[in-house]
């Protein structure tokens, strides 16, 4: 594959609901760019996006896959990230890293809630976005419905660049509403024969319609044609395409396109779309980062020549090796040459670089401001980390992740799996930041913690299969937090010998319970010289410690402010060991005094199911204490919105299929902590 000019790259991210249609979209991407001779299917567990075992039995997307390919004259690096809630760590990163985003849409789904969610992400980083409506020809399909509900619930200005021409079991093409022309394609064979003509008379006032709303909406957010359309000029294509650009760049529109990915139709439209109106790796604004000594803002500009900067945004290992992705931003990445990781002030050597395929990969001497690539040799650092030149350090943005939700216990069925354990825990964990391993002190079992029991069954799945590591499973567990009732006030003096030296400190302390989501607060209310202020941080650590264990069960303490209220100090005994000892002793002890009791995490629900059932569904979420918000209807399928306890949904797949004679599905996602 040649070296493209950087302004003719394109790193995209697909993005979606599961079962959208995102990996049998990005299939045929490969297939139309020459990258895949063979077109794998998801339901034959050939896709080549999805290569774990895992995905394959399944048929969903677990982890982004990564891949490059060839359209004309432009390279188009492409993420194809998961649809499950339980996996939208993977989205996250991805977006981190990406450019530009399709988010695919079923026609007959319209806008669901994971959509919402990947879709709300990418804007946090101000991602420009196309769409297309997949799934045109299934019965139910419905473009306009769905570009509706693109506007009212994603909060975005959708453009319609096409119209579908036929629908459902009669789509066979699409309505260019620039160039005015009608694109059909002969059958769903991938090789089918695409034949562009003139609109049919049946379709053209319709088509005249559209287009004049196309030219409306881009000259109510471009002054160029603005002027055009109010002096009633012909507006040539290319210059309302370098609108369109500018305004899908700025995030002022949103192109749409349809077709229908699994029959093959509207994918090349959908790749010239990508070209033309997402933007390279110079369209977008520089990422910041600073300098790791001084704080000082820096900009790294999207040029070889200068200095490197990099981000790892994923650590993945296989065949027990770490394999690190890494996004450049500017500057070049080379193999042998070391680089230098600023967060943790150490020299790493890039032995190999490489470009990826989902699972295949290619070797690589140099990688340029703009690629993504995979790194190999990479041994201390992770995910979220900055590779730079150690002559121009810069330290960009971390990575924030999730707390996990769920835990199960997990334990070696044999001494021999024993031994592996650990190191198996080690690399997952290190390849997935949302997964949490601790040993719990009391019983002695190793606690896996994740985001849903899909995450944990994957994770499970995983250590037997890939790392021949066989353990027994413990029943899930809920990860609480604890608060308080009502106020508290508690002291304690520290005062003891320690290595030789006399340590004091007196610290009092109140504590106050806060409303839902406040997380935990710290202040100081006393006069400088009650505790001198170079010692509040140690006070405010040994808080901080004290919480991370509630007095109740051991879960972390949130929704409540500690107020440093009184103390004392004397000259030369004063030491920041007391002062964080006698903080947390202190805590502790108001703690207890405070009437804890348990938070427990509840659940934003969505079921998706056919009226008939819609009466048992409602039943079971009520026996599970969930609490009906809205019922809504989408074509037959009613939408029921409900918030449960996380506790009570163990299980509700399995009863969910049973009720519905697997005709209902469910989203679920975490919403808040609140009293159990």
């Amino acid at each position: 594959m040649k070296n493209n000019p950087i302004s003719q790259i394109r790193n995209i991210g697909i993005i979606a609901h599961i079962d959208a249609g995102k990996t049998t979209a990005t299939e045929r991407i490969l297939y139309y760019t020459g990258r895949s001779h063979k077109i794998g299917e998801v339901h034959d567990g050939e896709a080549v996006m999805d290569w774990m075992i895992d995905e394959q039995e399944r048929g969903i997307t677990i982890t982004s896959a990564v891949t490059t390919c060839q359209w004309k004259t432009n390279e188009i690096q492409i993420i194809d990230t998961p649809g499950h809630v339980d996996f939208t760590i993977e989205v996250e990163r991805s977006l981190r890293v990406l450019d530009g985003a399709v988010g695919i849409f079923c026609a007959v789904g319209g806008v669901e809630p994971q959509s919402e969610t990947v879709w709300h992400q990418a804007d946090k980083y101000l991602v420009p976005k196309m769409a297309f409506v997949n799934k045109m020809d299934r019965v139910g399909a419905d473009f306009f419905r769905t570009v509706d509900m693109i506007a009212q619930r994603l909060n975005a200005n959708p453009l319609l660049l096409q119209l579908p021409v036929g629908i459902e079991d009669s789509f066979k093409g699409v309505i260019d509403l620039l160039s005015m022309q009608q694109i059909i394609w002969t059958s769903d064979d991938p090789k089918a024969e695409i034949r562009t003509t003139d609109i049919e008379e049946k379709y053209l006032d319709q088509a005249r319609e559209y287009r004049d709303k196309l030219v409306e909406r881009v000259a109510e957010v471009d002054d160029e044609i603005m002027e055009a359309y109010l002096e009633e000029a012909d507006i040539p294509v290319d210059q309302l395409e370098a609108a369109i650009r500018r305004a899908t760049l700025n995030l002022r529109l949103v192109p749409v396109l349809c077709g229908t990915a699994l029959k093959n139709k509207g994918i090349q439209p959908l790749l010239d779309a990508i070209v033309k109106f997402l933007p390279s790796p110079l369209d977008v604004p520089p990422i910041e980062g600073h300098h790791p000594e001084t704080g000082e803002l820096i900009e790294c500009t999207a040029k070889r020549k200068a200095p490197l900067v990099a981000l790892i945004f994923k650590v993945s290992m296989t065949e027990g090796r770490k394999l690190s992705f890494v996004r450049v931003y500017s500057g070049q990445l080379k193999a042998g040459v070391d680089v230098y990781n600023p967060s943790r002030n150490k020299k790493e050597k890039v032995s190999r670089i490489l470009r990826m395929h989902a699972n295949k990969r290619e070797r690589l001497d140099i990688a340029d401001a703009g690629s993504i690539v995979g790194v190999v040799g990479l041994k201390d650092s992770s995910t979220g980390e900055t590779l730079c030149d150690a002559s121009a350090p810069v330290l960009l943005e971390k990575m924030e992740f999730q707390k996990p939700v769920i835990s199960i216990s997990v334990e070696p069925k044999t001494h021999q799996d024993q031994d592996k354990l650990d190191q198996v825990l080690e690399k997952l964990t290190a390849e997935d930041p949302t997964l949490q391993v601790k040993q719990d002190e009391d019983t002695g079992q190793t606690i896996l913690s994740g985001m849903g029991e899909l995450h944990l069954e994957i994770i499970t799945s995983r250590m037997q299969r890939e790392f021949k590591t066989n353990v027994n499973i413990g029943k899930p567990q809920v990860v609480y937090r604890e608060t308080l009732a009502k106020e508290a006030a508690a002291s304690a003096v520290f005062d003891k010998e320690v290595a030789g030296n006399r340590h004091f400190a007196e610290v009092e302390l109140k504590l106050r319970p806060l409303s839902r989501g406040s997380g935990s607060q710290f202040r100081s209310a006393i006069k400088p010289d009650t505790i001198p202020e170079i010692f509040l941080p140690a006070v405010e650590k040994g808080v901080r410690d004290a919480m991370e264990y509630g007095d109740l069960m051991g879960y972390p303490v949130v929704d409540v402010e500690a107020v440093v209220t009184g103390g004392s100090f004397k000259e030369s005994l004063g030491t920041e060991l007391a002062y964080t000892v006698a903080a947390s002793m202190a805590c502790r002890e108001a703690l207890k005094k405070g009437d804890p009791f348990l938070l427990e995490p509840i659940m934003d629900v969505e079921v998706f199911v056919p009226e008939a059932f819609m009466g048992d569904v409602i039943g079971d979420l009520s026996a599970r204490g969930g609490k009906i918000e809205s019922i809504s209807s989408k074509a037959e399928i009613q939408i029921i919105s409900a918030i449960v306890p996380l506790s009570k949904m163990f299980g509700y797949s399995t009863a969910l299929r049973s009720s519905s004679q697997g005709r209902a599905n469910f989203t679920m996602k975490f919403s808040h902590f609140d009293k159990s």
